[in-house]
């Protein structure tokens, strides 16, 4: 059995790709489009090593691919370093022995990755709940169903054991998590509410970002509500449907109306003094995986979100 999951993990570490883009594309710009959860200079150090093979010969990073090429790449097996408990200073919204709903403040990643592997939501939790965190989703997720983003502020439930784990990860499959979130964005919506329904997928030139696409995309829907109006900007509640990356801020920008403080999906230049979108997630329900009964979580606005408002009320940014 181990033997067979080793062997199945190594088929998973290998990546095929056909060319079909024209001459002239360095191969570690090609694979870090193809592959953008792999940075270019890691890429860069793994075709130094000998793992990526062009048409079946190892290149170099400046080689250069053509359409019709085959590009096999070996991926190094992962190291997953351990994660140290923290004694952080969380806000803890419900907790019972199944779950544990987080009202995450801004500022803080989730779960660790390369270049944040201390001081995540994940390292506190570690210390609160002294290591008992779901395991579905390996040592560096423990617990996590889902994410927001490091600027973004809110609820977010988070799973004790697998059976808790694996029941609140159906629902967010079936879609049937409520999930409200409050923002401010820039101009003046024309509805007083609406839906946006368009498939989010990777920007085809920029791969880091996520965009609204023709093709290729998975389906998003976003319904959104005006709560009060400011002239140059809108206070909104923005109700999920479905659960996509970036999908409120990518969905409010593709009509027109990006969220304020966001600056990768928003070309304006904020008249506040902000760290990131103003976007919080202000309410999570969910059927409780064990009892079954409908249990929803609200998180207050935080501080700086309470001042914008109070300043927008004043006048100031109209």
């Amino acid at each position: 059995m181990e033997e067979r999951r080793e062997k199945q993990q190594k088929m998973d570490r290998k990546k095929r790709f056909e060319v079909e883009e024209p001459a002239g594309i360095r191969v570690d710009r090609y694979l870090a489009e193809r592959m953008p959860e792999i940075s270019r200079s890691y890429l860069q150090k793994i075709i130094r090593d000998g793992g990526v093979f062009l048409d079946g010969k190892p290149v170099k990073a400046n080689s250069k691919v053509a359409g019709g090429n085959v590009i096999e790449v070996e991926l190094p097996a992962a190291e997953e370093p351990e994660i140290e408990p923290e004694e952080l200073p969380l806000e803890i919204l419900y907790e019972d022995a199944d779950v544990i709903f987080v009202n995450k403040p801004k500022d803080m990643v989730v779960h660790p990755s390369a270049g944040h592997m201390s001081g995540t939501l994940v390292n506190g939790l570690l210390y609160h709940c002294r290591g008992e965190l779901s395991g579905i989703n390996g040592v560096m997720r423990p617990g996590i169903v889902h994410r927001i983003d490091k600027d973004t502020t809110g609820v977010l439930v988070v799973c004790k054991h697998d059976r808790a784990h694996s029941r609140v990860a159906e629902q967010l499959k079936e879609h049937s998590i409520t999930r409200c979130y409050r923002a401010v964005v820039w101009g003046n919506l024309k509805e007083d509410e609406g839906t946006v329904d368009a498939p989010i997928g990777r920007h085809p030139v920029d791969r880091k970002r996520m965009a609204v696409v023709k093709r290729g995309g998975k389906h998003a829907v976003t319904h959104y509500r005006v709560l009060e109006r400011f002239g140059r900007f809108t206070y909104v509640e923005c109700r999920l449907e479905t659960g996509r990356t970036h999908q409120i801020r990518v969905h409010m920008a593709g009509i027109g109306h990006p969220l304020l403080g966001d600056e990768v999906y928003g070309s304006r230049k904020s008249p506040f003094l902000l760290q990131g979108q103003v976007l919080h997630a202000m309410v999570l329900g969910i059927v409780h995986p064990v009892s079954g009964t409908y249990l929803e979580v609200e998180a207050p606005l935080p501080e700086y979100f309470q001042e914008l408002l109070g300043k927008l009320r004043e006048g100031t940014g109209k």
